[in-house]
């Protein structure tokens, strides 16, 4: 028998009515469950842009869960206000015997979460969360003393060893689909909400469980490749999946499954990414101070990073006179997307090149990316700057000319981003201030004209990113 008379299910960022841990255990635990969402004013009040994409895929992915549930014969309530007061109201409106919802490991999250259920309880009100985002959580793969893991592949190892067929398991829903009460509310429009349509229509990036569950088996017709063709931004090598592992528009254990059950070289590879994301979920759960702006690294709390004036906002705004670099740096800006190799050219460059306090860096790719994830942009960021989770010395420094010879061959993606260099043919499109000026002219493509020069010379910046970081190194660690 249900323990419960009824029961509150709180989306998140897992808007889903599959494969659903939270919406799982509330079926299978109270004769009737009531789905709900909040537009969250405590989150959507610090956003910059009203123009933001994010904003609008979450939207799209309510309406589509709305109208699922709906067709199981349910219903999900749609509220904005401070989600905090609204779960609780909530909670004593439908009479709600218990609150279930799924764990979300921000530190903001968390002290909201931990509020919440302190509020739910003080009711009388049952709590129960659940892991959902990630395979393995908090201290699920830890090391064989019992601490958690601060190097990757170490983790990654504990992390196989301990996947079996039940870690990758799914919470159906169907089962007791009757349990769900109708009851909807309308979803407020992104006007009502304060924010602008953009030009996610117009990328073609598709939203909710139906985007997700299309570009899912898009990528399983071609992840036998991905091995080869993930770092070079001008192939279709990513599977696209990132905003919609973000907002849980598909399961984890569905991706994980896929690809553990597949094999091969390419699924493996791509599994071996699912398995960073998580190991940067635990890292944030043990050591929440990351988010805040400190290097896990404890020695580079305060490194001086000197923060050249205009450095910064050159980077932001696409005109470092590296061409790889600013490229990123407008599909970033054009698209709220940057593949992850970029991701990693461009904070290196940030950090070890114009010598920018990486935390600059990390705001605004959280400021912009659409996939943006606090563990995961923390984590890459910090491993970018060598203050972070990275068993390789702070010596390494990504040169930009190299990577973008080696990663963009033929500056296909180049051109596609910077079509003022279009005819600056293969041999001098990485690195345009080397080719004669007659030819530029002729061009009509001159350097510091049409596109800006360097604005430091790599080799210069690499000298001094080693002497920053070698006098702030413990001379038995260095």
């Amino acid at each position: 028998m249900p323990e419960y008379a009824r029961a509150l299910v709180w989306f998140r960022r897992d808007l889903r009515d599959f494969d659903h841990a939270a919406l799982h255990h509330a079926l299978g635990q109270a004769r009737e469950v009531v789905c709900a969402f909040v537009f969250d004013r405590e989150i959507l009040d610090r956003l910059p842009d009203p123009g933001d994409r994010r904003v609008e895929f979450i939207h799209a992915s309510v309406v589509e869960l709305q109208q699922a549930l709906e067709m199981k014969g349910g219903g999900l309530i749609v509220r904005q206000g401070v989600a905090r007061e609204e779960i609780v109201r909530l909670a004593t409106e439908f009479r709600a015997d218990a609150v279930f919802f799924n764990h979300d490991d921000d530190p903001a999250a968390r002290l909201r979460d931990t509020a919440v259920e302190a509020a739910l309880q003080g009711e009388g009100v049952a709590v129960h969360h659940f892991k959902d985002t990630v395979v393995f959580e908090r201290e699920e793969v830890l090391t064989a003393a019992g601490k958690p893991f601060s190097v990757f592949t170490p983790y990654k190892n504990a992390w196989l060893k301990a996947l079996t067929p039940s870690a990758l398991q799914s919470h159906p829903v169907d089962a007791h689909a009757d349990r769900l009460l109708p009851r909807s509310t309308p979803v407020p429009s992104l006007q009502d909400l304060g924010f602008a349509p953009t030009n996610l229509r117009e990328l073609g990036l598709p939203t909710g469980m139906a985007g997700g569950a299309q570009l899912l088996a898009d990528f399983l017709e071609r992840i036998d490749a991905y091995r080869e063709t993930r770092d070079f931004p001008a192939l279709r090598g990513p599977s696209a999946l990132s905003v919609h592992l973000r907002f849980g528009t598909v399961s984890i254990r569905q991706l994980a499954a896929a690809a553990w059950q597949r094999g091969g070289r390419g699924a493996e590879t791509w599994l071996t990414e699912l398995i960073w994301r998580d190991f940067y979920h635990q890292i944030l759960w043990h050591r929440p101070d990351v988010a805040a702006g400190h290097a896990f690294k404890r020695q580079y709390y305060a490194l001086p990073w000197p923060n050249p004036p205009g450095h910064f906002a050159a980077w932001c705004e696409a005109r470092t006179g590296y061409p790889l670099v600013d490229a990123a740096m407008r599909q970033l800006n054009q698209t709220g997307y940057m593949h992850n190799r970029l991701r990693m050219v461009t904070a290196s460059f940030l950090t070890k090149d114009l010598l920018v306090d990486w935390r600059l860096g990390e705001q605004y790719f959280a400021d912009k990316l659409i996939d943006f994830d606090l563990a995961a942009n923390s984590g890459g960021w910090q491993w970018a700057a060598s203050v972070g989770c990275d068993a390789q010395p702070w010596f390494r420094i990504f040169n930009p000319v190299t990577q973008s010879e080696k990663f963009d061959p033929q500056g296909r993606f180049i051109r596609r981003y910077l079509p003022e260099l279009a005819r600056v043919p293969e041999k001098f499109i990485h690195a345009p201030w080397t080719r004669p000026v007659a030819e530029q002219e002729r061009a009509g493509c001159v350097i510091g004209r049409d596109y800006p020069a360097p604005i430091v010379d790599h080799a210069v910046q690499r000298a001094l990113a080693l002497a920053l970081f070698k006098a702030a190194t413990p001379a038995d660690s260095a």
